[in-house]
């Protein structure tokens, strides 16, 4: 190439470029480098990852002497800003975010070698960056403009628009820039001014921003890739057509196929069909334990080949509420035939991964993707960011749907996915009919629903009795009760329910403390006592306490009272059965274990409980389900209902001890109408088990004078 062939105006630079009549980075961004001695560029985000597009057009840019001043603003990751606000020094929060973005990017080790290049233009002193930010009075934020300019020592040309410096910018995303050479009259102007305006945002001129300098703190980390990048033994690959490089495929770049081994029971296959029937959007009302996972992935996989017969990659996106969800949901998708990228805990473990795929699929070098992240991590700014700029097709699927209802969530959830599914056994939302109408208008309605008794007639959950316990509030929880429900209802009175009600607001307080003396009752665990050793040769037994401490105890500021979970573990072992806790302090390991103890049958005889064993944990070995405290939600009790339904070798009938509390024999008349609505509330629980039973005839004789008390027969 002559000097003359690499002059800017002999490039054939067009006024703009728009992603639907061209390639930007082939034919814009490579023939302008490719032409220039100078190239400086002021862009919201800059990636390394992005010199696996430009081609030989950086390479004939520094055999020239080309110089590069680039000024950038770092991603900043939901740590970062937590950093910030802590008050770490800025400038060394910035600085650590780029230096992550960089390390990152260059887990590509195409990218890796571009960075190289660029270690070698800072060793030789011909690449300068900067790094800039919104400074206003207390406030910190992103520096987003998007400009560039080149030169050939003579002509110049400027452009500004859409497309970030990074790989997605420049070849994923539908982009638009302009762009105005000085030797046309009519760009001659503003191309002069975008020069000066980042000549000033340079010399940290510009009112509102500040800049820094970055190419110090970068300097040893692209020092190491320029010494990669001049080995030998990694030769750079030639690229296909001089613009764009076809990336290594990632860990997760193949598709979803259902098992051989896998039978798909009927129903499954009816609800994906279902969903199909409605443009692959809605919402699976299935109960616990009839195999929600699997038929999502049915759909999902019978999706991704329908769409990889049309040649377009799919990314599957799976939120579930924790951490063992996402483990346990992993495990079945790469029985599916695929890994998946796991996002929780630290962005650093998994936003390098999860960026990679998504490049791949933009490419077309990954026919199709899955990541699985948490309920938190899908919430936070590092993975919205990523969805944000990701414009391929995109299935969500939302594993017990009903927590998506919930205001900060459903605000996240991406309005670009094409196909959505919700998975729950209850996705109505408790007193809060606005979350529930959000998640049909983002899901779609309920396209295929089996309760547990459609369950247990076709044979995917097991039979079972009920047990319902009678226990009597004493005459402390019995007053502070109807204190309790008098000042819940003159809020009610007042404002009516409300979406904060399962927040923190005066009345979600009342709630929860009113549910808490019902689930503390003390007559409660000398009742577990006469019902454990009843049962005291039986193993596979669960007992779910009530959260936090007896209320009596926290008005009294009695912090020496054990929780009912530690009398419950120590009755149990009084009675020389072995037990153990599983609670959200137990650590993720330790949990398996315990579950692997749980099912053996032969080691641990007594799994105790709060919250934890609700949503998503298997533990089909369960015969007994002690509810020592269940509240009036359906979904949990649904829940846990499920838990010990679920089939397994052996296995022929559960049975469900279910402790129900009514008020004291000698109260007030006072109080009849406080303690009449209590029990109804009880009863609603009862009624839904007993509908179902084995023994639904001898449960509901149990019950009948406490109907007839309090004038519940039709309840």
């Amino acid at each position: 190439m002559n000097r003359q062939d690499s002059f800017l105006r002999t490039a054939g630079l067009h006024a703009d470029y728009r992603s639907d009549r061209c390639d930007i980075a082939r034919d814009f961004y490579a023939p302008a480098l490719a032409a220039s001695t100078s190239y400086d560029r002021a862009v919201g985000y800059f990636s390394a990852s992005v010199l696996a597009v430009l081609g030989r057009g950086l390479d004939d840019f520094a055999a020239r002497g080309g110089v590069m001043r680039i000024v950038a603003s770092p991603q900043l990751n939901a740590e970062d800003v937590q950093q910030i606000q802590a008050g770490y020094e800025l400038r060394a929060v910035l600085q650590q975010a780029a230096l992550r973005d960089i390390e990152q990017a260059a887990q590509d080790p195409r990218a890796a070698r571009g960075l190289g290049k660029l270690g070698l233009l800072v060793a030789e002193g011909r690449l300068d960056i900067k790094l800039a930010y919104i400074s206003s009075g207390d406030r910190v934020g992103i520096y987003h403009e998007k400009i560039g300019i080149f030169r050939d020592g003579h002509d110049l040309v400027a452009f500004k628009g859409s497309a970030n410096e990074t790989l997605p910018g420049l070849v994923g995303n539908f982009e638009s820039i302009e762009v105005f050479r000085t030797w046309e009259a009519g760009d001659s102007a503003r191309a002069v001014r975008i020069n000066q305006d980042f000549e000033d945002l340079w010399d940290d001129r510009t009112a509102l921003l500040r800049v820094i300098d970055f190419t110090e703190a970068a300097a040893e980390v692209m020092r190491r890739y320029a010494h990669r990048s001049a080995s030998p033994a990694e030769p750079e690959p030639p690229a296909a057509d001089g613009a764009v490089i076809a990336l290594p495929r990632p860990e997760a770049s193949g598709q979803l196929t259902i098992p051989g081994a896998l039978t798909v029971r009927d129903y499954q296959k009816r609800s994906v069909e279902k969903w199909f029937a409605n443009g692959c959007r809605g919402i699976m009302q299935m109960a616990t334990g009839t195999g929600k996972t699997l038929t999502a992935l049915c759909g999902a996989a019978q999706l991704a080949r329908l769409l990889r017969n049309r040649d377009e990659p799919l990314l599957t996106l799976v939120v579930a509420p924790y951490q063992h969800l996402v483990d346990q949901w992993s495990k079945d998708i790469a029985w599916f035939g695929m890994q998946p990228v796991r996002a929780y805990e630290s962005t650093a473990g998994w936003y390098g991964r999860a960026s990679s795929l998504l490049d791949a699929l933009v490419l077309g070098t990954a026919k199709g993707g899955v990541i699985v992240t948490t309920n938190t991590t899908f919430a936070g700014d590092p993975l919205q960011g990523l969805l944000a700029h990701y414009r391929g097709r995109l299935l969500i699927i939302a594993d017990e749907c009903h927590n998506l209802g919930g205001k900060r969530l459903r605000e996240r959830l991406p309005g670009s996915a094409d196909y959505r599914l919700g998975l729950s056994a209850t996705p109505e939302r408790w007193f809060d009919d606005q979350g529930t109408s959000a998640l049909t208008d983002y899901f779609g309605e309920v396209v295929f629903e089996m309760g547990i008794g459609d369950a247990i007639r076709a044979g995917a959950l097991c039979r079972y009795t009920y047990t319902p316990v009678l226990v009597e509030l004493d005459d402390e929880e019995a007053s502070l009760y109807a204190e309790v429900t008098e000042r819940i209802a003159r809020i009610i009175a007042a404002q009516g329910f409300s979406d904060d009600a399962d927040d923190d607001s005066p009345l979600g307080k009342l709630l929860r403390k009113r549910s808490n003396i019902l689930g503390h009752a003390r007559a409660k665990l000398p009742a577990l006592r006469r019902e454990i050793t009843a049962r005291r040769d039986d193993w596979y037994q669960l007992l779910y306490c009530a959260e936090g401490r007896h209320p009596l105890a926290h008005e009294a500021g009695d912090t020496d009272e054990p929780s009912q979970l530690q009398q419950a573990l120590s009755l149990v072992g009084r009675l020389r059965l072995p037990a153990a806790s599983y609670t959200a302090e137990t650590r993720r390991n330790e949990r398996q274990e315990l579950l692997r103890r749980f099912a053996a049958g032969r080691e641990l005889q007594v799994l105790l409980s709060m919250k934890c064993l609700d949503e998503g944990v298997d533990v089909p070995a369960a015969r007994t389900a002690h509810l020592l405290a269940s509240s009036s939600n359906p979904r949990q009790f649904i829940q846990r209902r499920g838990r010990v339904l679920r089939k397994a070798p052996g296995k022929e009938r559960a049975d469900i001890v279910d402790f129900i509390v009514v008020p004291p024999a000698g109260a007030s008349d006072l109080q009849h109408e406080t303690e009449r609505r209590m029990v109804a509330r009880e009863l609603m629980r009862v009624t839904e088990f007993a509908r179902l039973a084995e023994n639904e005839a001898r449960t509901l004789d149990v019950l009948r004078p406490l109907r007839l008390r309090y004038g519940l027969l039709d309840t």
